[in-house]
């Protein structure tokens, strides 16, 4: 039976460890606060929903050693982290440095950063999220950007379960327009992401597995310079690998109220794929989303909600990004990304809750453990 590596990106604002989440969520356990305070906005909708492991601290490595067998029986063997630098340090980072990093059975599952570079605004925040204030820029100066690479070369790389391809630890970048404006241009992110690429050589591995999500089109027509869109630096900086974060970031059409099917999703990735392979020269590795449903954020409704997004159309999903591995003998990895193992705030979720109990890690399981 061929082995998959099903990557979960990890959200890590379930703990109250980091004091500067409190200006967020004061009641001191994270993002939780949002979601067990989560009301229906309309008929039908599929809240309040409650998880079945309960409103636990994920920076509490006992939590994490018990999530991490779950994960591992169900086929997920790779977490991705977001992680962040605001304000000249890093935030959030105490659910990987004090929950996955001190399991003493984090060799089950391993684990990559995803430099979640966008600016912080107040959208974790109930009572401003309408607001779209900014907070913190995600942007970094070159001598930032050099003590991050130091520091995630030190920190995280020399890790034994840091997940690599090929021996080269993987790395992936989410704004890619905030780093270049950090940096001061084009040519001198590129220099950067190869002083970066260095710097990983210089440590004793045999280079860095650069990744970057991407969007919709649109977005990827954006001039980064009076030069060069975002397409065309994708092409010219040589990144390893591409994946989206969200069926969201370019599957959704509504018009007011109108949700949209989760089927209807898999049939805007069909075609996105089908695109990226024909017009971006990084490898693609397929992501699969859960679902998408933002309201638990907001006090007005926001009408952009996944429908339909039972496990079992889940798992038609799972079996899309496996088929599209399958048919890719290019691919280095037959790493398949996923959001997320815990982004309830956002309706994108593989941990058990009320509505499903364990449907999604099920849906996953049967996909790539059942399979004979």
């Amino acid at each position: 039976m061929k082995k998959y590596d099903i990557a979960a990106i990890i959200w890590p604002a379930y703990t109250g460890d980091e004091p500067r989440s409190r200006i967020f969520w004061p009641e001191g356990y994270g993002e939780w606060q949002t979601v067990k305070a989560t009301m229906p906005k309309y008929e039908g909708h599929a809240w309040p929903r409650k998880p079945l492991w309960g409103y636990v601290n994920e920076a509490d490595p006992y939590v994490m050693e018990m999530q991490i067998e779950a994960a591992a029986a169900h086929g997920v063997n790779v977490f991705i982290y977001d992680w962040y630098w605001y304000d000249n340090r890093p935030f959030l980072e105490q659910c990987l440095n004090n929950g996955y990093l001190k399991a003493r059975n984090n060799d089950k599952v391993k684990f990559y950063l995803m430099w979640a570079n966008h600016t912080a605004e107040s959208q974790w925040d109930t009572r401003t999220a309408d607001l779209h204030t900014p907070i913190w820029d995600g942007a970094v100066d070159r001598k930032t950007f050099d003590h991050i690479v130091k520091r995630t070369i030190e920190n995280y790389f020399t890790h034994p379960s840091y997940y690599k391809i090929d021996g080269k630890p993987v790395y992936m970048l989410f704004d890619i327009e905030n780093l270049v404006r950090g940096l001061g241009g084009v040519k001198e992110t590129m220099e950067a992401l190869e002083y970066f690429r260095n710097e990983t050589v210089k440590a004793g591995f045999p280079g860095l597995e650069l990744h970057l999500t991407i969007r919709h089109r649109k977005y990827m027509s954006r001039m980064l310079d009076d030069k060069t869109d975002i397409f065309t630096f994708i092409n010219n900086a040589g990144f390893d690998g591409v994946t989206h974060y969200q069926f969201f970031d370019f599957g959704f059409e509504f018009d007011g109220y109108k949700p949209t099917t989760y089927l209807q999703l898999l049939e805007c990735a069909k075609k996105e794929w089908k695109f990226i392979d024909e017009n971006i020269n990084s490898i693609y590795y397929p992501q699969v989303s859960v679902g998408w449903d933002a309201n638990p954020r907001y006090k007005e409704l926001h009408p952009a909600v996944c429908i339909e997004n039972t496990p079992e159309n889940v798992q038609k999903g799972f079996e899309l990004a496996k088929a599209y591995v399958d048919s890719h003998p290019n691919m280095r990895a037959p790493l398949i990304t996923v959001n997320s193992w815990n982004e309830w705030t956002e309706g994108s979720y593989l941990e058990p809750d009320s509505l499903y109990g364990y449907g999604y890690l099920e849906a996953i399981k049967k996909v790539f453990m059942d399979e004979e």
